[in-house]
């Protein structure tokens, strides 16, 4: 290969793309095995190559040469064969450092914990140094074994004495892909926090970001850094400068690219209709939560709720919404009921966007088969109920008034463009 990545797991990689975006050649993830390494690296059967984990170490012994960042780090992301001689970069480095500062970030003076004492740490911690952070502690889950390693080692628990933290970066994969939902502090204890960042960038929105987001904290996820850090990189294997305007670009596309659409709103609203139609407009798959519960189920709803209850229907609920909203690139239409359980709103934000498509009272029906809005009386009181939860959950407010047997093609066109219209904005402005 000319160009590539080399890691152990590479399932979930953006690299392949991004690297493609950025300089068009062919990018190979080339996931490889601890006995595999040795060889390859031997061979160097290619041009320029990434390095992730957990190689970033194991790769210098066959770097002829090394910059001042990975001889400074002890940590090498990206190596460029120059005739043979193998150079190796730590590309990392440039990319957080870029992340810190498109936002704004001030660390000098500040006090900044980072949580995780693997490899990404002596990155983080390169960074901080640089822009001058007044005091760096590393959070561990074995503190003992890192004493005397560079910055204090302090235990999770610990952190609690250190709540005038003022920035908080998570180098673990804690709450990645699939144990979404993990978080390694609460936030809550840090009362002076400024900013939270997140190597994560799968979930797209980490639960620890989240918390930071309720709190009204500054919170990035990974993926700035990572399409940075590709730029810098592919800066060493082609010799040539990339615009840093591209980064944003890129960032954009992948975040326009894989994140959900989830609609919530009345039963009868159109959720399932709206859905199905947008799936034919852009290129994700539409997944409908009650249906998932009625086929796990083997029957209706109704009879889930006559036999066993409101409460065993939610728990199946919150468990489908938990696992369809952890995938990326889809369409999910929601029940009537999901916003009574704040986690599910926290579910499915993750990854995407909530849109409330919002039908007039009127226009809602009553069917037999939905068992808490089987009668217009107990559609009317479900309405006043929910309204507040559909408007204080979405992220956009659309209405549906439209007649399902006369929607004509302009109207559903109509539809879908102030869906997507709402979706470009946040998703591909907003959430930069």
């Amino acid at each position: 290969m000319e160009y590539g990545l080399i890691g152990e797991k590479l399932g979930h990689s953006f690299s392949g793309l991004i690297h493609e975006k950025l300089a068009g050649y062919p990018y190979m993830l080339c996931p490889l095995e601890k006995n595999e390494l040795d060889g390859f690296l031997r061979r160097k059967e290619f041009r320029g190559i990434n390095v992730t984990i957990p190689y970033k170490r194991d790769v210098i012994p066959y770097c002829d040469e090394l910059d001042e960042s990975a001889k400074r780090i002890g940590v090498v992301n990206t190596i460029v064969n120059r005739g043979g001689r193998l150079i190796g970069y730590n590309t990392d480095f440039d990319g957080f450092l870029y992340s810190i500062r498109s936002h704004g970030v001030q660390m000098r003076d500040k006090k900044v914990i980072i949580l995780g004492s693997g490899g990404t740490r002596h990155t983080i911690t390169a960074v901080a140094e640089h822009l001058g952070a007044r005091e760096i502690l590393v959070a561990s889950r074995t503190p003992d074994k890192h004493q005397g390693a560079g910055q204090p080692v302090i235990s999770y628990a610990d952190c609690e004495h250190h709540f005038d933290a003022e920035i908080i970066i998570n180098a673990t994969p804690k709450g990645m892909y699939p144990h979404n939902g993990e978080q390694g502090v609460d936030l809550s204890i840090f009362t002076a926090c400024e900013a939270v960042f997140d190597v994560i960038y799968n979930p797209m929105k980490s639960r620890l970001l989240q918390q930071a987001e309720e709190m009204g904290i500054l919170a990035v996820n990974g993926l700035e850094m990572l399409v940075a850090q590709a730029k810098f990189a592919a800066e060493k294997f082609l010799g040539s400068p990339i615009p840093d305007g591209r980064i944003t670009e890129i960032c954009r596309d992948i975040r326009l690219d894989v994140c959900n659409i989830s609609f919530i709103g009345m039963p009868s609203c159109g959720k399932t209709l709206t859905g199905q139609a947008l799936a034919r407009y852009i290129d994700k798959e539409f997944v409908d939560t009650d249906a998932v519960i009625v086929e796990r189920a083997g029957m209706p709803i109704k009879e889930i709720f006559d036999k066993y209850g409101e409460a065993y229907f939610r728990a199946l609920e919150h468990d489908v919404i938990a696992e369809l909203s952890k995938e990326t690139r889809r369409i999910i239409a929601t029940g009537g009921g999901a916003v009574k359980d704040v986690e599910n709103i926290r579910n499915l934000k993750q990854n995407g966007m909530v849109i409330f498509l919002d039908r007039d009272l009127d226009k809602l029906v009553s069917t037999a088969d939905r068992p808490l809005s089987s009668s217009k009386d107990a559609v009317a009181m479900l309405y006043r109920q929910r309204y507040p939860l559909y408007l204080s959950s979405a992220d956009l407010r659309v209405e549906n008034n439209y007649e399902e047997e006369q929607l004509r093609r302009e109207d559903m066109d109509a539809l879908m463009h102030e869906i997507l219209e709402g979706y470009r904005e946040i998703i591909g402005t907003q959430w930069a």
